[in-house]
């Protein structure tokens, strides 16, 4: 079934390919051409997603979603960009966005992200049991996590990442078993998005009392301590 999607970006040329071909995947597409119009239409209408390009006019791309994070806005974002320095894509996915992607790009490749992050945001619903990780407590149920009784105000796609080391906790989980199970990705995406959200989630949860209980093992995976 299509989406509803927003499209934000100043190159007209590259914008209606874009919509044309999204369309043939039966996504309803409204496209605009700078980041003020882009918050105007996510203030007058419901979006599925949003596909933002990075270097827009007025107002740039990070910093609409750094505004709509801010307004606590929660619909799935993928950054568009010619940027593909690491340290463009991390400031991307620390500012909020799902997914990071580096123009050109096909939109059978924008198609399949935007279907990888939806399924990602709809993880665990038949999972009610609290799971646990020494001092930590996840709720697939109910979206919330804990640290020591202190609630951890988390995204979605961190708490999905959470929940997915703890179910399997003082287990190895290699960075493709993450991608698989957690983005719903099965192919390598151009982005180092595992390590970009192990970072965030590294800071939230040792912000919330003790040590870092995630453990790197290099050239292998990540592993939550229990």
């Amino acid at each position: 079934m299509g989406m509803k999607l927003l499209l934000v970006e100043d190159d007209q040329v590259l914008a209606a390919g874009l919509v044309e071909q999204l369309q043939a995947f039966e996504h309803q597409v409204v496209h605009v051409v700078d980041g003020r119009q882009g918050l105007r239409a996510l203030d007058d209408d419901h979006f599925d997603a949003v596909i933002l390009d990075w270097m827009l006019p007025r107002l740039d791309g990070v910093s609409v979603l750094t505004t709509l994070r801010a307004r606590d806005v929660t619909t799935p974002i993928i950054m568009l960009s010619a940027l593909g320095q690491s340290a463009e894509k991390v400031r991307g996915l620390e500012a909020g966005a799902d997914d990071y992607v580096v123009k050109p790009v096909a939109a059978s490749e924008l198609h399949a992200r935007l279907g990888a992050v939806l399924r990602a945001r709809k993880w665990a619903r038949g999972g009610s049991g609290m799971l646990r990780a020494g001092d930590i407590l996840v709720s697939p149920e109910k979206f919330r996590a804990w640290r020591n009784g202190k609630a951890i105000d988390l995204s979605h796609l961190e708490l999905n990442l959470l929940a997915e080391l703890a179910r399997n906790v003082d287990t190895v989980l290699t960075r493709a078993m993450l991608l698989e199970r957690v983005w719903a990705y099965d192919f390598e995406p151009s982005t180092n998005i595992v390590d970009v959200f192990i970072r965030r989630l590294r800071v939230k949860l040792t912000a919330a009392g003790g040590d870092d209980p995630i453990a790197t093992l290099r050239g292998v995976g990540y592993m939550l301590r229990g």
